[in-house]
């Protein structure tokens, strides 16, 4: 389904000698028909509304082969006769039915034209049987390049995941590959060897045994699902639950993990509750209490799959044992049992249209981390940790991408954005006002798909703040502010350097161990300080600099 209009991966990574951020996609200014045909909500998928899926699929590990169906349902919007599927070389479709006839299907690259036969009455509500099958991509480096990762656990046992963020769910799965348009409820039946489990997304429906010595697993999700958060994770797991008092009731959360580690998993996981109890507490109620909340381990860092979240953390806090800030504070968690839970609400319930405006799930994410801190070690632990952030920050190119051709921005849309974030709760200087902001958020926007305007338009109403050129100066160039000032004889010059047009952020310093506000502008301004010295609040993510 179309999430209604109104009127939340890690790209992270570090070196012995630095900390920087990759991206999930080709920054290349260089766009193609496909990209096009990927990124733009084209005539053959906009007539038609998605309510469910149900993909039924086999996976064979020893062959890396996949093979089976997609049955897509949905809503006419308008009158159309072609419907575009996608699904990535070197995956084929194989044939599409519907009423039981064969359909023509012309393939232009990774986007399929389904040539229906019965005329598409508005309002009627149809589906259509994609097969397909093959060798699906390998992801070498999962989850930034994406694709299945192959792998084996230390007995020898296949251990395999999917990961397919920015690369697109078509990678896998043939679907209608854009982030607008999201499905209402889904269905997902993977067939494995009978020593394997498969856990997916939703709640587990059944298990149904083979003669063949093969299982299905079929699961349910009850909610809208974004087709980057659907997974399939295959492996010798074993399994714990509890139960959590949350918000909306009782809240059953699940734990998948190898059979070897289910010790340090029982100890470790100890911090999905108190992740819950924190972002509860600072988003609102957890967005998919239908669906339960699961934690599944996987060959790979981890990603923010829809209510099945996957870790690969090594069962070590911080990001893989280390520090992101630098500060001490990241080792207090584990980085992705917080972030990839985090995105639950920045991504799987408040979802970007397009992937140009990915900083929505991934700013507001990378900022849930502070405030998982501040919810149990405090406001100044909480604004260490963000500040301490600042060192991954390139300011290569801009936070938000080239909008209708699948181009994200910069990576810096993690920290970068997280300290625009920290800035303007700062600006806000009402922390309870800031709480109700980002509940209303994940409230008002709740299973909705979005727009960085809608975002920022709200962010500016309930705050009551003009903050347009703050979120112009952060998330469309790659200046930083900078405070330039002078004292002498105890009389303060100051300005504001390097920033857009109109620029008027306020800034907040601290004379005497006193904090004032300036109202800078980018003309010089004079203010009489009872001192020659002053210190610009660390709060802000700015530059300061001091003229003669």
């Amino acid at each position: 389904m179309q999430k209604r209009h109104l009127p939340l991966i890690i790209a992270i990574f570090s070196t012995i000698a630095s900390f920087s951020q990759t991206s999930l996609f080709d920054h290349s200014k260089t766009f193609t028909r496909q990209d096009s045909l990927r990124g733009t909500i084209t005539p053959e998928r906009s007539w038609w509304d998605l309510t469910y899926y149900h993909l039924d699929i086999s996976v064979n590990p020893d062959k890396k082969f996949i093979k089976g169906k997609n049955t897509i349902q949905y809503k006419v919007l308008k009158p159309h006769q072609v419907l575009q599927v996608d699904l990535q070389k070197p995956l084929r479709i194989i044939k599409a039915i519907q009423d039981g006839k064969e359909l023509k299907v012309k393939s232009e690259g990774n986007a399929h034209f389904i040539y229906l036969k019965e005329p598409q009455k508005v309002g009627t509500v149809n589906s259509i049987d994609v097969y397909y099958k093959g060798h699906p991509k390998e992801a070498i480096r999962a989850p930034w390049d994406g694709g299945f990762s192959w792998k084996r656990d230390s007995n020898g046992n296949h251990f395999v995941a999917t990961s397919c963020q920015g690369l697109g769910a078509s990678v896998w799965w043939p679907n209608k590959d854009h982030m607008y348009d999201e499905v209402d409820s889904m269905a997902i039946s993977v067939r494995v060897p009978e020593n394997l489990m498969n856990i997916s997304n939703g709640r587990l429906r059944k298990v149904e045994k083979h003669k063949d010595k093969t299982t299905t697993y079929h699961w349910f999700v009850n909610n809208p699902i974004n087709n980057y958060g659907v997974n399939v994770n295959i492996g010798d797991y074993v399994h714990f639950s509890e139960k959590y008092n949350g918000e909306d009731g009782t809240l059953d959360m699940n734990y998948y993990v190898l059979r070897d580690n289910l010790e340090k998993a029982k100890k470790q996981f100890k911090d999905a509750p108190k992740m819950m109890k924190a972002f509860e507490h600072w988003f609102g109620k957890y967005p998919f209490y239908e669906d339960g909340f699961k934690l599944v381990e996987v060959p790979y860092l981890g990603m923010e799959h829809q209510s099945s979240v996957t870790y690969g953390n090594q069962y070590k806090n911080g990001y893989l044992g280390r520090d992101l800030s630098g500060t001490g504070w990241g080792l207090k968690f584990d980085f992705i049992i917080i972030h990839e839970s985090g995105h639950e609400w920045f991504a799987n319930n408040i979802t970007n249209i397009d992937i140009a405006d990915m900083w929505i799930h991934e700013s507001f994410t990378a900022y849930s981390e502070s405030l998982f801190l501040d919810y149990y070690y405090g406001k100044k632990a909480a604004s260490e940790y963000v500040i301490g952030t600042r060192r991954s920050i390139q300011n290569d190119i801009p936070i938000i991408g080239q909008y209708n051709v699948n181009s994200e921005g910069s990576g810096d849309m993690y920290y970068k954005g997280a300290n625009m974030l920290h800035t303007i709760r700062t600006l806000i200087n009402d922390d309870e006002k800031w709480r109700q902001i980002l509940r209303g958020l994940n409230k008002d926007f709740y299973h909705k798909t979005v727009t960085t305007q809608q975002v920022e338009n709200y962010i500016i109403d309930k705050s009551g703040l003009d903050l347009t050129k703050v979120f112009d100066q952060y998330l469309r160039t790659v200046k930083i502010p900078v405070f330039e000032y002078k004292i002498e004889n105890r009389k303060l010059s100051y300005r504001w350097n390097n920033v857009i047009k109109d620029f008027n952020m306020p800034i907040n310093i601290l004379v005497d161990g006193k904090t004032q506000q300036l109202k800078p502008t980018t003309n010089w301004q004079i203010k009489k300080v009872d001192s020659n010295s002053i210190k610009v609040d660390k709060n802000f993510y700015v530059k300061t600099e001091k003229t003669n």
